[in-house]
């Protein structure tokens, strides 16, 4: 028998799938599946670097919903499947390890930093997604795209609190953003999380860019 999440009731289920298929959409690295004390947070990354050179920064959407009590997992999945029980979805026989999911946002208290309409972030997103669409030229490399999408979602934006413009992309392209409401930023450590009523946006950094300086070791000469 198939390993299986079983879930809080119909509603649910159709929450969870609708998570996967936004989620497959972004990206083919899958959604970490975290589940405790009759909670599951789902997470997937709408932007994340490839390879040490790669600025793209750290994007998570999250999603929290219930499930039984007695699950306990954590694992990264590209995709559920249906049963006949509209509550119950079978995992796959594997999973997947992308890079992303080896480095988790805490649990512990999150501090205030300030709060943004989801206007202001609706509009970040269509602007960064018209600019992406500008600059990518026919025929160009998937190297040249990631570098421009890299630039573009990664570059603070003073409309979201100097935030890499990639939250908003990732509260688009997760339909986190639905009508208007005051969006809470909260940080903890290097992680900033954007509360929105319907998911979260988890982003870590700032990225190092270049090299550190290198400092002599052992004895000076005079």
């Amino acid at each position: 028998m198939p390993h299986q999440l079983v879930l809080a009731d119909a509603p649910t289920t159709k929450d969870v799938l609708t998570f996967f298929g936004r989620a497959g959409r972004i990206s083919d690295e899958g959604v970490r599946l975290q589940a405790a004390r009759g909670v599951l947070a789902l997470t997937s990354a709408a932007l994340a670097p490839r390879g040490l050179f790669d600025h793209t920064p750290t994007v998570l959407g999250m999603r929290v919903v219930n499930v039984d009590p007695e699950l306990e997992c954590d694992v990264v999945v590209a995709s559920l499947t249906e049963t006949s029980d509209a509550r119950v979805l079978d995992l796959p026989e594997t999973g997947l390890s992308p890079a992303w999911a080896g480095i988790a946002p805490p649990r512990g208290e999150w501090t205030t930093l300030g709060q943004l309409t989801a206007s202001v972030i609706a509009q970040r997103a269509q602007w960064g997604i018209s600019a992406v669409a500008r600059g990518a030229t026919d025929g160009a490399g998937e190297d040249a795209v990631r570098a421009l999408r890299a630039g573009i979602w990664g570059e603070p934006d003073p409309d979201l609190l100097d935030l890499p413009r990639g939250v908003a992309f990732a509260a688009d392209a997760f339909g986190f953003i639905s009508g208007e409401e005051d969006v809470a930023v909260l940080r903890s450590g290097r992680w900033t999380r954007l509360a929105f009523r319907r998911g979260h946006v988890l982003t870590r950094g700032p990225a190092a860019i270049g090299m550190t300086a290198v400092r002599g070791t052992g004895a000076t000469a005079d």
